[in-house]
């Protein structure tokens, strides 16, 4: 995956890379832990804080945690005992931009209302 300091344009995502994001995303508890965090952009939110609001017990949910972060759609900072997840939106929006990158056949009037990122 290419980084992107800013976060504010989409990371060039490899299909390998949209395949990893996919698949961490592809568990219950991951996809609310994911759409959760992503109601706190861009602060995030501490993972004992997520556990509690998705009723789910908190070790399991630091496994759920980590496997989004090794997929690169979350990043983690350690603040003393607590450790802060937050979307990393470059990986976001990258996974976006590979899933609607070709679509519309390049016409990107046809496509405005789907596709957040312009078609080639």
């Amino acid at each position: 995956m290419t980084e992107n300091s800013k976060g504010d344009t989409p990371t060039n995502l490899q299909e390998d890379d949209a395949v990893a994001a996919l698949s961490a995303l592809a568990h219950k508890d991951r996809l609310a832990a994911f759409r959760l965090i992503l109601t706190a952009m861009p602060e995030g939110l501490p993972s004992g804080q997520i556990a509690k609001d998705l009723s789910i017990a908190p070790t399991r949910m630091s496994f759920h945690l980590a496997t989004l972060e090794r997929a690169g759609l979350l990043t983690a900072q350690r603040e003393g005992r607590v450790v802060r997840y937050a979307i990393a939106p470059h990986t976001m929006r990258g996974l976006l931009h590979f899933l609607t990158q070709d679509c519309c056949n390049g016409d990107p009037t046809l496509c405005l209302d789907l596709n957040p990122f312009p078609c080639r």
